[in-house]
């Protein structure tokens, strides 16, 4: 199979032909084959027409700006004219999206059968009432969840909770860890009466003294919890109150890694021995690590893969210390790796004994084993646990991947891309480095030489109508939706070397 033959004309390294595989199905193949979009109606490229922001994104930031903070926002976008994989900003500017809203777009802007969803009379009331899942759930809301969310649980997990956002989600599977180790210290689901009465006052035995174990270079979110095993920024943590929790190193690998093998095995080899050495530290000192937390590629903190090999004795580790394993896919799940689950791609003996969502899957929420279940209600609890108006078009994104076939689409489009970038790598290793993300679909991710040669292509990529997202000290990371085709990743390629030849 010939996913694509780079040459080097007139216009530059470009895909120039692609053919899919003869595996592929779905009614939209023959579309996608002709390069064709996935959504009717998208523009066939980007164009600029004024420097971005411009001037009615300054007018709108500064009259925003006087009544809430909004030093982070890009651009203000025009939601109307937006579609498929093009965001269209209220200067009339048309980017060709490959950021998507922080990873968050499975079918890009506007699409079809989202938007029937959303206005179809059937799930109005859903929309407008609702409901608080946890005390009124509606009377569909069983039969949603058996439709949409639990085909997608991990093997050996049974249960599930809905939340709605990544952080809470989180913050809530942290509590989920807490309370079933300690039920296991006291043999008994059922708190003890000195256990209620002294965690009134936030003192022991009631209130425990546990650990949990991150990484540098982590980011899990925003809230109190997952804040401190969030090692990415400063700028997240300063000024804030945080929890004794310790952080392991994670793998840095030196690419590309079919040339630096035996290095990155020891990088490997030191990362889990800290690993281990912490856990035993801290149960020396009376604070036990009742859970691992950890994302299958660091995100935020600059798009850092660990190998299969390390995340399969991670597991063995975190399982001889009698610790819980959490992997937290709310960046990479839903398909953007080419598998539903990033975590899927390391061949472990068994699943995570917790996973948790966002993002793309449109509702946050966990995933967890038999054990991980709580006993009692409102232990974990919110007023809406989740929105069942996000459940419901995630039904309907989840048969678009399923008629489309988008999971492959996303496989032949992330080869098209990674060989097209470490191309690009080769010809001008003194702007960009370190392309990583082979075989993980569009979650690719490459290195500027450094900081402000990262922020420069970022900005110069928008200028010619392609946004891109950058993360850790020097990365430009790749977050296209699942309807990123490889006449997409054509304009990419092209697009990015014009701008790295301007350097």
């Amino acid at each position: 199979m010939i996913l694509g033959q780079l040459s080097r004309g007139g216009a530059g390294v470009r895909v120039q032909r692609y053919l899919l595989p003869g595996s592929w199905q779905g009614v939209r193949g023959a579309a996608v084959a002709a390069g064709e979009p996935l959504v009717a109606g998208e523009p066939r490229e980007p164009a600029v027409k004024t420097q971005i922001p411009g001037p009615e994104t300054k007018r709108q930031y500064e009259a925003l700006s006087k009544i809430s903070p909004c030093q982070s926002v890009s651009v203000f976008v025009d939601y109307d004219k937006s579609i498929g994989n093009y965001q269209v900003d209220v200067d009339g500017n048309v980017l060709l999206d490959a950021f998507t809203q922080i990873s968050s777009l499975p079918l890009g802007y506007s699409h079809p059968d989202l938007i029937s969803a959303a206005t179809s009379q059937q799930n109005v009331r859903t929309f407008i009432n609702r409901p608080s899942l946890g005390v009124f759930p509606g009377a569909d809301w069983t039969q949603r969840l058996k439709d949409s969310l639990m085909p997608l649980a991990p093997p050996g997990h049974t249960s599930l909770t809905t939340m709605a956002c990544g952080a809470c989600s989180n913050e809530n599977a942290f509590k989920a860890i807490y309370i079933w180790y300690r039920s296991k210290e006291r043999g008994s689901k059922d708190p003890t009466p000195e256990e209620l009465q002294s965690a009134m006052v936030n003192q022991k035995p009631g209130c425990t003294d546990y650990a949990l174990l991150g990484f540098n270079g982590s980011f899990h979110g925003r809230t109190m919890a997952p804040l401190a095993l969030t090692h990415s920024k400063a700028i997240h943590k300063v000024d804030i109150p945080t929890l004794d929790f310790p952080m392991a190193p994670f793998p840095m690998y030196k690419y590309p890694l079919e040339d630096n093998v035996a290095e990155n095995e020891k990088e490997d080899e030191r990362c889990l021995a800290r690993v281990e050495e912490i856990m035993h530290e801290y149960k020396n000192k009376g604070r036990p690590v009742v859970g691992v937390v950890i994302e299958p590629i660091q995100a935020e903190g600059g798009d850092n893969h660990g190998s299969n090999e390390f995340f399969q004795q991670l597991q063995a580790i975190t399982k001889r210390n009698g610790a819980a394993l959490l992997i937290d896919e709310v960046q990479t799940g839903g398909g953007p790796t080419g598998k539903f689950w990033c975590y899927e791609h390391f061949n472990l003996p068994e699943s995570p004994d917790i996973l948790t969502f966002s993002k793309k899957m449109l509702t946050g929420g966990f995933f967890c084993k038999e054990d991980f279940r709580v006993a009692q209600g409102y232990r974990i609890f919110n007023t809406w646990m989740g929105d069942p108006g996000k459940v419901i078009l995630l039904q309907e994104v989840l048969n678009v991947i399923k008629r489309d076939n988008l999971l492959q689409n996303t496989v032949v489009s992330g080869d098209i891309l990674y060989k097209g970038i470490r191309e690009l790598e080769n010809r001008f290793p003194n702007v960009i480095n370190s392309t990583r993300g082979k075989d993980r679909g569009t979650f690719i991710a490459f290195n500027g030489k450094d900081a402000a040669t990262r922020d420069a292509i970022i900005a110069n990529m928008k200028q010619k109508g392609v946004q891109l997202g950058g993360c850790g000290d020097a990365a430009v990371r790749l977050r296209p939706a699942l309807i990123f085709q490889p006449h997409h990743a054509n304009i990419l390629l092209d697009r990015l070397e014009q701008v790295l030849k301007e350097f």
